[in-house]
């Protein structure tokens, strides 16, 4: 690794013109042109590199920082932080071997959130040395998206910045700066609905539906996973329900695939439940239902049979958009939101669409006493600890605890005293 002086020969012949400006040296034939200093050096796979400075000090600084970068085994070629964002996050895309659902989500995010910004534009190293642009963007989201929806996509974009890092694009990830931050999420705490709200809900669907608040507030589905329950799945005698797939919508056509991150999971079947279910397919008996299965990793879907508990009136698996909003549509007849005015436009109470089942059978679970542990399990939850910073305001707290212990605690002694009670004998009286 050395500085060169481009303008001036470093091996002269004897008989050769000196230099006007400096009598000393020998003008090479780029004497003038463009920067005069130039630091050369082989990179960490032994390629030939080279840059150019004005100046002297210059290029003995840069060459001090590659030299360090070299030994440290840190080295970012300066070059390739010149790729734009857009057009890496395209080959990071392209390397992604998530299941076809996901990568619809991602592609629109990127789509709309990367490709149509101008930080698509802005060039990798740029953004890495400049992390007040990459919260500017940030701040531009606020108009339109909600703060959890604005933390998928930078999580989504930091990943993509920390792939850039490991591919030695660019030498920091700028996200990770102090001087980047999202906005909070909100601090709103989910509220599970009450057994009249859920009954209510029930009677206000369609007859064919009427089951399906009480299976997921019993038993926690996810919607997908309530439109997937087959007969098959059901263990009445064995009192136990079997979550093994979903109904989703891929590539505009609706499938068959795993629970959400592949959890398929066992849950506890209470006897209120079953007795519904037994209701409902004596009344509406499940129907065959073909569908392709996408699963990650599958090069091919195969077409899966499934008799569906729960089917259109046409005997066909339910796309999400049609029970979504046949559920707006019963909200305000089951009284669970207060009626539309005449003009208005009906609001969508995000709080009380299908999910907050799930929140129902976790609070129910959590207040009997079930472990967290268990109720992640239950929810098909990767981390006990994501469930636990969800529901941690449904566990019972340490003075709810210490009251019930020493209720129970006098309730036993009185229960012991009451037993060694000597009782007169009328005889002596």
């Amino acid at each position: 690794m050395s500085v060169y002086d481009r303008w001036h020969r470093s091996r002269p012949k004897p008989d050769e013109a000196k230099c006007k400006c400096r009598p000393a040296r020998v003008p090479s034939a780029e004497h003038g042109i463009g920067e005069r200093w130039q630091v050369r050096y082989r990179d960490d796979a032994g390629k030939q590199r080279k840059r150019n400075f004005e100046t002297k000090p210059a290029a003995e600084s840069f060459e001090a920082r590659i030299k360090a970068s070299l030994d440290r085994g840190d080295y970012v070629d300066p070059a390739a932080g010149k790729v734009t964002l857009t057009s890496y996050s395209r080959d990071w895309r392209g390397n992604l071997t998530v299941d076809p659902a996901t990568l619809q989500q991602i592609d629109s995010r990127l789509s709309k959130w990367v490709y149509g910004q101008p930080i698509g534009n802005k060039a990798m190293g740029l953004l890495a040395k400049r992390p007040s642009m990459v919260q500017q963007w940030i701040k531009s989201m606020e108009v339109s998206l909600l703060p959890s929806t604005i933390k998928i996509i930078v999580d989504m974009v930091s990943t993509i910045f920390t792939a850039a890092v490991e591919d030695q694009v660019i030498g920091r990830n700028p996200v990770h700066s102090k001087s980047v931050s999202p906005p909070p999420p909100s601090k709103k705490k989910v509220v599970p609905w009450t057994r009249s709200k859920v009954t209510a809900m029930a009677e206000a669907l369609p007859g064919r539906y009427r089951a399906m608040p009480f299976l997921g507030a019993g038993c926690g589905h996810r919607q997908g996973e309530l439109l997937g329950v087959g007969l098959e799945d059901i263990d009445f005698l064995g009192r136990e329900i079997h979550v093994r797939r979903q109904v989703r919508l891929v590539g505009g056509r609706l499938v068959f695939s795993p629970p959400k991150r592949g959890k398929t999971r066992t849950i506890p079947l209470p006897a209120s439940v079953a007795l519904r279910l037994s209701a409902h397919i004596a009344e509406y008996p499940p129907v065959e239902v073909t569908l392709p299965w996408v699963e990650r990793g599958k090069a091919k879907a195969e077409l899966v049979t499934v008799p569906l508990l729960f089917v259109s009136s046409r005997g066909q698996a339910i796309h999400r958009s049609t029970y979504n909003t046949m559920w707006r549509g019963a909200l305000e007849p089951a009284g669970i939101v207060p009626p539309t005015q005449e003009g208005q436009r009906r609001k969508s109470y995000p709080e009380h669409m299908c999910h907050v089942l799930r929140h129902t059978a976790a609070s129910a679970w959590l207040a009997a006493g079930v472990d967290i542990r268990t109720v992640a399990e239950f929810l098909g939850h990767s981390d006990p600890g994501f469930t636990l910073r969800i529901y941690t305001h449904f566990l019972p707290s340490a003075s709810d605890r210490a009251r019930k212990a020493m209720d129970a605690f006098f309730v036993e002694g009185d229960a012991d005293a009451s037993s060694a009670l000597v009782v007169p004998s009328t005889r002596s009286m």
